[in-house]
C-alpha cells in the first residue's frame, strides 16, 4: 500500500513538474512573439509546410466523413418520415464536433509530429547548441515560428474539413439517395447559427491548434538528443497531442454548449 501511494505521487509530481515546464515555455513563445525581430518568411514558410502540405488529407477525410454521417443519417431518418432533415443532421454534427476535432487530431498526426521530428532531430544534431553559441534564440528562430503557424492553420484546415463533408454529404444525400436538394440547403441553413455553431467551432480549432503546437514544439525541444529521443518525442507528440484534443473539446463544448 505505501509502495502505491509513493507511485502515485511520484507521478503526480512529475505531471506537475511537466505542465510547469510546459507553462514556462509557453511563455518563453509569447515573449518570442512580442519582441522584435518578426520572423515573416519563417512564419509564411511554416504556413506552407504546416497548412498547404495538410491540404489533400484534410480535404478527402472531410468528404469521406461527410459522405458516411450523410448515409447514416439518411438510413436512421428514412425510418421516422424525416430525411428532408438531412442537411440539418449533417451540417450540424460536422460544424459543432467532427470538422475541429477531426481536422486537429489528422494535424497532430501528420504536421505535429513532422514538428516534433524535426525540432528533435535538430537538437540530436546539436543544432540549437550551435545557435546558442552565435548568441541566436532557438525559441525565436525554431519554436515560435511553427508554433504560430500552427494556430494560424487550425481554423483554416478545419473549415476546409467542413466544406468538403458538407459537399460529401450533399453528394450522397441529394444525388445518390434522392433527397430535394430544396429541403437538404434549407434545413441547413435554418439549423446552423453563427455564434453558436460556427464561432464555436472556430473557437475550438484554435485552441486546438495552440495545444497542438505547444505540445509538438515543447516534445521536440526537450527531447532525449538521441535517435530514440526524437522517435519517443514524436510518439508522445500524437498520443498527448490526441488526448489533450478531446479532453480539451468536452470542456469548451460544456462550457460553450456547443
Amino acid at each position: 500500500m505505501i509502495r502505491l501511494v509513493r507511485e502515485i505521487g511520484a507521478a503526480t509530481v512529475r505531471f506537475v513538474e511537466e505542465l510547469g515546464q510546459l507553462g514556462v515555455f509557453a511563455g518563453a513563445i509569447v515573449r518570442s512573439t512580442v519582441s522584435p525581430p518578426v520572423r515573416v518568411r519563417l512564419f509564411v514558410a511554416e504556413l506552407f509546410k504546416l497548412g498547404v502540405l495538410s491540404l489533400i488529407i484534410v480535404c478527402v477525410c472531410g468528404l469521406a466523413v461527410g459522405m458516411v454521417l450523410s448515409l447514416q443519417g439518411y438510413n436512421t431518418l428514412v425510418r421516422f418520415g424525416a430525411e428532408e432533415s438531412l442537411g440539418a443532421v449533417v451540417g450540424l454534427s460536422l460544424v459543432r464536433e467532427l470538422g475541429p476535432v477531426l481536422t486537429a487530431l489528422l494535424t497532430t498526426g501528420r504536421a505535429g509530429s513532422a514538428t516534433a521530428a524535426e525540432i528533435g532531430t535538430m537538437v540530436a544534431t546539436e543544432q540549437l547548441d550551435g545557435l546558442r553559441m552565435m548568441s541566436v534564440d532557438p525559441i525565436d528562430l525554431v519554436v515560435t515560428p511553427k508554433a504560430l503557424a500552427m494556430i494560424v492553420v487550425m481554423p483554416l484546415l478545419s473549415a476546409l474539413f467542413i466544406v468538403s463533408g458538407l459537399a460529401g454529404g450533399y453528394l450522397v444525400g441529394v444525388e445518390m439517395m434522392g433527397v430535394d436538394s430544396g429541403n437538404y440547403v434549407s434545413s441547413l441553413r435554418a439549423s446552423i447559427d453563427f455564434y453558436d455553431d460556427v464561432a464555436g467551432s472556430l473557437l475550438k480549432a484554435l485552441v486546438f491548434g495552440m495545444l497542438t503546437g505547444l505540445i509538438a514544439t515543447h516534445r521536440g525541444y526537450t527531447c532525449t538528443p538521441n535517435s530514440a529521443g526524437v522517435s519517443a518525442a514524436t510518439t508522445s507528440t500524437v498520443v498527448v497531442g490526441s488526448v489533450s484534443i478531446l479532453i480539451s473539446d468536452y470542456f469548451i463544448t460544456a462550457l460553450w454548449g456547443v
